[in-house]
């Protein structure tokens, strides 16, 4: 019991500078009415940096709960929770997660290719549903007679009369014509609400009809033209790791609004994928465009 006011101390530490920076602004976006993605550069990144300290701070109270549940084992005494330092910034993590710092306006243009720690990556997608290589195949059959590890042509003649190679804003992609203009209604929004990441996109693929590698003709959805592959500026992410680049976090709600889904969420995080929902694509179907 003699614990419990360490403990306490310790959570009001850590939660005050976070909390100091967070109700402002949230009060601040109440006031104002903000709703949707439209957003200035400056504050996108301020709340990622907002999101990325609560996913640090859920980390950094894991790790104290264990460390306390040690020492009272040992019977010793529990140890004192990391200070703020003199910026009021929280120190960073021991698991490594790191946590935007801003350090003026000058940083915003360079914040994008930051790579940070995904916050809540799990839920990124939470109202759409995948549509997967077995939905695909059962609607439109696959996209070729056979496929290897090699991207190829696709022969399937419903999708090949769909397909388009075309600008869709900062990038040239081929696919389906319904996902590049639902791609271009993505990148348009970007660029009228920040242009500063609407410059600093780029891609790492779109159409690409070869089968899963480690299985045997099971297609994905690049194969059927429904994907794509973006990064900030030309650098590739890491698979697998559950961090991104920012301005790929902040993408990522321009594509939920318009009904894409992330791969930042799958067992396996792959953040540079985007691909059309089940529900974009049931959309399209039954409007007679696929």
């Amino acid at each position: 019991m003699r614990l419990l006011p360490a403990v306490i101390l310790a959570i009001a530490i850590i939660l005050a500078p976070l909390i100091w920076l967070f109700v402002p602004r949230l009060m601040s976006s109440e006031e104002t009415g903000f709703a949707g993605t439209a957003i200035d550069s400056g504050a996108r990144i301020e709340i990622e940096m907002l999101s990325q300290q609560v996913e640090d701070l859920q980390i950094r109270m894991e790790d104290l709960t264990k460390e306390m549940a040690r020492v009272a084992a040992a019977a010793s005494r529990a140890p004192i929770a990391p200070m703020p330092n003199q910026t009021g910034s929280l120190p960073s993590a021991n698991s490594g997660a790191e946590v935007f710092q801003q350090n003026g306006p000058n940083d915003i243009i360079d914040a994008y290719a930051q790579v940070v720690l995904i916050a809540n990556r799990r839920n990124v997608n939470d109202g759409l549903t995948i549509a997967g290589p077995s939905y695909l195949t059962r609607v439109f059959g696959p996209p070729r007679e056979s496929m290897s590890d090699q991207c190829e042509e696709m022969t399937n003649p419903r999708l090949a009369s769909k397909l388009v190679l075309e600008d869709v804003g900062p990038i040239r992609v081929r696919m389906l014509k319904p996902a590049a203009d639902s791609l271009r209604r993505v990148f348009e929004e970007v660029r009228v609400t920040d242009p500063d990441l609407y410059a600093r996109i780029n891609t790492a693929g779109s159409l690409c009809v070869r089968q899963i590698r480690g299985t045997r003709g099971r297609a994905s959805t690049h194969a059927f033209g429904l994907a794509v592959d973006l990064n900030i500026d030309g650098v590739l992410d890491t698979l697998g790791d559950g961090r991104t680049q920012l301005g790929l976090t902040i993408l990522a709600d321009f594509f939920k609004s318009e009904g894409w889904v992330w791969g930042a969420s799958w067992g396996r995080e792959d953040s540079m994928h985007f691909e059309v929902s089940r529900q974009k694509l049931d959309e399209w179907i039954n409007a007679g465009v696929l």
